[in-house]
């Protein structure tokens, strides 16, 4: 494995700003969009955002694979089966939002080892903020460390519930016998999970995330002292391709008054999505 010491994180950073800068900003509102077979939204700037960090990420880190969501299924579970060490990028999520002109969108990258994500970079161009972590090495965004926050009780919290990918029953119940206060959803996964990892609402529900959606996030809240696992409680999957469902929160407490809560109104199959 190579030495970690070698991976300049600032280097990264600074990676991932450059690509906004010069890709992502001057393609918002200006590029077509597209759909791919599975029904989402690519542009031009997804293309050449992962082609832009793949190739900088391999000058400078030539035995390091990536897998990036733009590429195919088999390609990506052919370097994650065969490399022990690989980034894992989401070149531009939040594409709908991106294309349709609404300015939440980010670009995220995780350092995969065996165990899951080891380093994490997630960068919001449009507020000029990076969010970063390595694991056992604490949480940061712009520099400044993230730390737990209490949260209140259920009832009281708001928090970001992506209905779309739910299951129907479970969607319906949240919505019409509403255990919290009130809820968003801003579209993109990655700024999402780094979102409730600086504690700027309480709780993130989502039926049904890819790796890339999850990887840098995931590690993000981890080390901002967070809790996470899928809807029905089993610890996320953080280094496979299999859709998973999400129940996260900045507070220890309010992730067990969650569990709780769908231990006592649903079955597996009403937090089970069929895609997982």
């Amino acid at each position: 494995m190579k030495d970690l010491r070698q991976i300049d994180g600032d280097w990264i950073g600074q990676q991932l700003r450059r690509c906004a800068e010069t890709i992502i900003l001057p393609g918002y509102q200006r590029v077509a969009s597209s759909r791919k077979p599975d029904g989402s939204i690519v542009t031009s700037a997804d293309i050449d955002s992962q082609n832009f960090l793949q190739d900088a990420l391999l000058r400078r880190y030539p035995e390091i694979p990536l897998l990036g969501e733009e590429m195919s299924a088999a390609e990506q579970a052919e370097r994650l089966r065969r490399a022990e060490l690989l980034w894992c990028l989401d070149p531009l999520d939040g594409t709908s939002n991106f294309a349709a002109g609404v300015p939440v969108f980010g670009i995220s990258l995780a350092l995969l080892d065996d165990a899951g994500p080891l380093q994490a970079w997630i960068y919001d161009p449009t507020r000029e903020t990076l969010f970063t972590a390595r694991r056992g090495g604490g949480a940061f965004v712009n520099g400044t460390p993230l730390h737990t926050r209490q949260a209140p009780n259920l009832r009281a919290t708001v928090g970001v519930v992506d209905y779309k990918r739910l299951t129907r029953e479970l969607a319906l119940r949240l919505l019409t016998q509403q255990p919290f206060h009130s809820q968003r959803n801003f579209g993109s996964c990655v700024l999402e999970w780094s979102w409730l990892a600086a504690g700027y609402y309480h709780f993130y529900l989502h039926g049904a995330q890819q790796l890339w959606d999850r990887a840098a996030g995931s590690l993000i809240l981890q080390e901002a002292g967070g809790q996470m696992s899928t809807l029905d409680g089993v610890a996320l999957p953080l280094r496979n391709l299999q859709k998973t469902s999400v129940l996260a929160t900045l507070d220890p407490q309010l992730h067990a008054a969650w569990r709780e809560y769908l231990a006592n109104v649903a079955t597996e199959s009403i937090l089970r999505h069929p895609a997982e």
